[in-house]
């Protein structure tokens, strides 16, 4: 089942084209990786699915209901996590939460269970400062929390590891991994490892369209391999093949890429390895990587 589906949907401003013909849809319990370039219109994509902005043409909806502008209906269904979350900073993680609880009309005694599940989830239990206290990634841990409140059936998160260190970055995509089993969430961003890391699918849209979707086995599909690197024993043995085959592209000190080589070329870079009587540590085949295949995309 589609919980979110966008047909023929474009958007301009003024003569400024931000989005033309887009069309993706989102299944049931996946991450659904949405990545572009900086302003290449991911979050314009995100307020026309809110109904924060109009779509100039098309149709987007949620659990197959239609999204109108201004209404908030379809937004029972969403919880929403921007790049940058505010909040009441002079409030603890569980007050805030409880007001927002009220805010959203949520019954007293489901509202408390609901946030001690949260503050457990994402490693805020027991912090009783206040959030002006917190660092970046406690407040995206607080933004999460904050966007699951109402069990959304769609979670909607604009970049949320782009400012944090390694440490903070792994705990949100630890979360978001944990929390696929409750929901649908379609991450916007674009650092590359990360949607690598935990999304199932994903599309690049470029120039206002989307340039290329599938799941990663899809995608990698389209080019054989990146080549086939070999690891010598040490740096001479190296420099002593390199001087034979002087094509080689060298990616460390000790290895060598033969560039768009496959499978179907394995053989003959064992021979020639053969041949040269050097001693090699290791000999692998690069399968393609989604920043090759992003930057491909954004050569077209």
């Amino acid at each position: 089942m589609s919980i979110l589906e966008l047909c023929n949907v474009s958007k301009r401003f003024g003569t400024n084209r931000v989005l033309e013909g887009l069309n993706f849809s989102v299944s049931e319990n996946r991450i659904f990786g949405f990545i572009g370039e900086n302003g290449a219109g991911k979050t314009t994509t995100m307020k026309l699915i809110l109904g924060l902005m109009r779509p100039d043409s098309g149709e987007i909806r949620v659990q197959g209901e239609k999204v109108s502008f201004g209404s908030s209906r379809t937004n029972g269904n969403i919880g929403y996590l921007p790049d940058v979350p505010e909040f009441y900073d002079f409030l603890t993680p569980a007050e805030y939460l409880r007001l927002c609880g009220e805010i959203s009309g949520m019954a007293k005694a489901e509202r408390e269970q609901r946030i001690c599940e949260l503050l457990k989830l994402v490693g805020l239990a027991g912090k009783n400062k206040r959030i002006h206290g917190f660092s970046r990634g406690m407040k995206q841990r607080l933004g999460i929390a904050q966007a699951l409140l109402s069990r959304p059936k769609l979670l909607i998160c604009d970049e949320p590891t782009s400012a944090l260190d390694p440490a903070g970055r792994l705990e949100i995509l630890d979360i978001l991994t944990e929390v696929k089993s409750q929901t649908t969430i379609l991450f916007s961003t674009h650092i590359l490892s990360d949607v690598e890391r935990v999304c199932d699918e994903f599309a690049f849209l470029h120039d206002g369209r989307i340039a290329m979707a599938g799941t990663m086995e899809q995608i990698g599909s389209l080019r054989d391999s990146n080549g086939i690197e070999v690891e010598f024993c040490s740096e001479q043995d190296a420099a002593v093949f390199a001087e034979e085959y002087p094509q080689l592209k060298r990616t460390g000190n000790c290895r060598l890429l033969f560039a768009d080589k496959g499978e179907k070329d394995m053989s003959a870079v064992l021979d020639a390895l053969s041949r040269s009587g050097l001693a090699v540590q290791r000999v692998e085949q690069q399968e393609p990587r989604l920043e090759d295949l992003f930057m491909e995309v954004m050569r077209k």
